[in-house]
């Protein structure tokens, strides 16, 4: 019997999830509680839309003729995609059958055997390093770092390209020593392609007010042109290729 999925909603031209023109698939649920999150509507389980297996498989061939012709594929997100590894493994069988190329962007929080094989099948992981102090990882999340840090020795293991993404928060994630200890700790790993550095924004803080939830960054200002350069070069340093989000 096919797993059903719950989703939170689709994008069929996505260009800021991995390379060339993606598939994206928003995934309901989320174990994090991301004090930067502009999703926060994807973080309850129990909502969204269900799909089976084959409906989002028939979905996305609609556009497979993109993806090959830019060199993009599907990318798997949310939420935490991960809490629903066995819905994507059924979904990753069928597209890796028509060739199609398969990111997850994660949080690295979630481990499990199905997990694991989900993997099997991934050709490119989007790891979201919110923060290399243990501490202020947990203020951000609410969940330990170690997870995330064993899920990136585990990429390394297999050789599965990675690419790092880190949200630069004034006040919060811009401690430059922790971003140092990040940027010398990824130089242990060279399956590690790229790193995105994403300024923070609060694009979505009126879902937070909507959804009766406090948002505790209202004050917080967009990080400043010096900071954002300050925190590229860091990350650059042993030719590590960053790019910047706009």
């Amino acid at each position: 019997m096919s797993v059903l999925g719950r989703i939170h909603s689709l994008e069929s031209f996505g260009t800021v999830d991995g390379p060339g023109i993606r598939f994206v698939v928003f995934l309901q649920g989320c174990p994090l509680r991301c004090r930067f999150c502009h999703n926060p509507d994807t973080w309850e389980v129990h909502k969204g839309n269900e799909y089976t297996s084959e409906q989002l498989y028939e979905e996305i061939l609609k556009y497979k003729s993109y993806m090959d012709f830019s060199g993009g594929g599907v990318t798997f997100t949310g939420g935490e995609p991960l809490l629903q590894a066995e819905f994507i493994l059924e979904i990753c069988k069928k597209l890796k059958k028509q060739g199609i190329s398969i990111a997850i962007d994660t949080s690295g929080f979630i481990w499990n055997d199905v997990v694991q094989e989900v993997l099997e099948y991934t050709d490119l992981v989007l790891l979201d390093i919110k923060n290399y102090d243990p501490i202020v990882y947990k203020e951000v999340t609410g969940v330990p770092l170690d997870p995330t840090l064993k899920l990136l020795d585990y990429l390394r293991e297999k050789k599965i390209n990675t690419w790092i993404r880190y949200v630069l928060v004034p006040g919060l994630t811009d401690n430059l020593n922790s971003v140092k200890e990040l940027s010398g700790h990824l130089d242990q790993y060279p399956n590690v392609e790229k790193i995105e550095l994403l300024p923070f924004h609060k694009m979505g803080e009126f879902k937070w007010k909507e959804m009766g939830l406090n948002y505790t960054l209202s004050d917080t200002k967009e990080p400043e042109k010096a900071l954002i350069e300050q925190a590229r070069s860091i990350f650059e340093t042993n030719g590590k290729k960053v790019s910047v989000s706009s």
